[in-house]
């Protein structure tokens, strides 16, 4: 299912220039940008053109501008999950901000979920129908209509050929006029060369919003950081591990102001902290103690069979300490 796809799927991975094609060639819209659907009513109606009759268009509101009204979209939106057992998340709080990297992810899930429905194919759906039944529905038409005839007519006339007829009547003039009017005849050239005030703006609209789609994602990945170390934070604040050595040495870290340096104080607590380290000691300890413990043993035993000998028998050990000790050749 397409609700449970992760952030690797290759959904994922389709840029903006075809998710704003199939938007427009869908719903016949005329979107430059996917932040510009941030209002919820084109998420509406592409769940509208795979699911006919299921959303009431009715209520959805194209001409939404403030946060209250675009909130008011995505409830229909959300029923219309809850109705077709959907469990994908809306993040509405970050979709109404209109933030680039947002909407392209959401956009980008709502184009696999709807691929996945009938192979993406659409029978008989007829959007400018649908979207008249919305409030600001002819308008987002007549919009959409009125941007690409003004785009088709730029188009047309940045590809029409400039007349050449004063270059032929330039062959027949002398050749001191030619000489005279060399440099007015290079201005003309120069400001041909320069590019279009309306092919800069584009690039610089699509510089910025890159730069927006990476502020967005470097936002992103700091936050995901900040909730791991937050985490961590109250895992060692639990008073039932507070007290531990290493809960210690872990909060120094966290609060370890910059440019602190914590090399000597880290060494030493992993020394003491080391458990091969601690389980060394106790052997040699534990080996201590038992040597003594025989020690006083032994003595104690020595004590007794001394004291419960005879004299005779005393004398009888002495004579073979003796003769131990004396030449093998002899005999006692």
């Amino acid at each position: 299912m397409a609700a449970n796809i992760g952030i690797m799927d290759s959904a994922y991975f389709v840029g903006r220039t075809e998710i704003l094609a199939w938007i427009n060639s869908t719903l016949h819209l005329n979107l430059s940008k996917v932040e510009e659907a941030c209002s919820g009513a084109v998420h509406c109606q592409l769940m509208d053109s795979v699911h006919p009759g299921t959303v009431p268009m009715h209520k959805v509101n194209f001409d939404a501008k403030s946060e209250y009204e675009m909130i008011q979209n995505y409830k229909v939106l959300q029923d219309v999950f809850n109705k077709l057992k959907l469990t994908k998340h809306i993040e509405v709080s970050k979709l109404v901000k209109g933030r680039p990297l947002d909407n392209l992810e959401f956009m980008q899930w709502m184009k696999k979920y709807c691929d996945s429905i009938n192979g993406g194919q659409l029978h008989n759906y007829h959007a400018l129908e649908r979207r008249e039944a919305c409030k600001g529905g002819k308008e987002a038409t007549r919009r959409a209509a009125a941007t690409q005839q003004s785009g088709k007519s730029s188009s047309s006339s940045s590809a029409a050929p400039r007349p050449s007829s004063s270059n032929g009547t330039r062959k027949h003039e002398p050749l001191s006029s030619n000489a005279g009017n060399h440099h007015s005849s290079r201005a003309p050239s120069s400001k041909q060369t320069k590019p279009a005030p309306a092919a800069a703006a584009a690039a610089y609209d699509e510089k910025i919003t890159e730069l927006k789609l990476y502020i967005d994602s470097l936002e992103k990945e700091r936050d995901f950081y900040f909730s791991k170390l937050r985490d961590v934070e109250i895992l060692c604040q639990n008073p039932d591990t507070e007290h531990l050595p290493l809960v210690g040495s872990i909060k120094r870290i966290l609060y370890a102001a910059d440019g602190e340096d914590l090399g000597a104080a880290a060494a030493a607590e992993t020394q003491t902290l080391s458990p091969i380290a601690e389980g060394s000691e106790e052997r040699r300890n534990s080996a201590i103690e038992s040597q003594k413990r025989k020690l006083i043993v032994n003595q104690d035993v020595d004590a007794a069979a001394i004291t419960s000998l005879s004299p005779r028998q005393r004398l009888s050990d002495a004579s073979d300490v003796k003769c131990s000790g004396s030449s093998p050749l002899l005999t006692c």
